[in-house]
């Protein structure tokens, strides 16, 4: 058997959100596509961690941390070049902001990820696959 820790949260439907990154081809893994229009979905089964560092879950912060997890993993891949970090960030800001988090709070995390999160979009941390006996 081999598998990954690290993960809080499943989708349990299909959910997807346009960006603004344009691309030549489709990418697509088992649980993320991202349309060369700019459609990020995210199918059913997709795990994530939630918002990462010293943060409080709520529902106004679960489906951005989610659509920046998926981008985040895409780079991390290698399959999204890293330069669209920027874009990712400002994705998930947008959708604190609509999800009703507070504006003061969006703001922080987005600075806290826009200046602290870029290790993790880099392919040295994908996540360590465990293998049982």
């Amino acid at each position: 058997m081999r598998y990954r820790k690290g993960y809080k949260y499943q989708l349990m439907e299909r959910d997807f959100v346009q960006t603004d990154i344009y691309l030549t081809d489709d990418i697509s893994t088992h649980f993320i596509t991202l349309t060369e229009d700019g459609l990020l979905i995210l199918k059913q089964g997709y795990a994530c961690d939630g918002p990462s560092g010293p943060t409080i879950d709520t529902k106004s912060s679960i489906r951005g941390a989610f659509f920046h997890d998926a981008l985040y993993e895409l780079m991390r891949r290698g399959l999204l070049p890293k330069y669209y970090k920027a874009k990712a960030d400002r994705l998930a800001y947008r959708l604190w902001l609509k999800d009703g988090m507070w504006g003061w709070r969006a703001k922080a995390w987005y600075d806290g990820i826009k200046n602290f999160a870029g290790w993790a979009a880099d392919p040295r941390n994908k996540k360590k696959i465990y293998v049982t006996p």
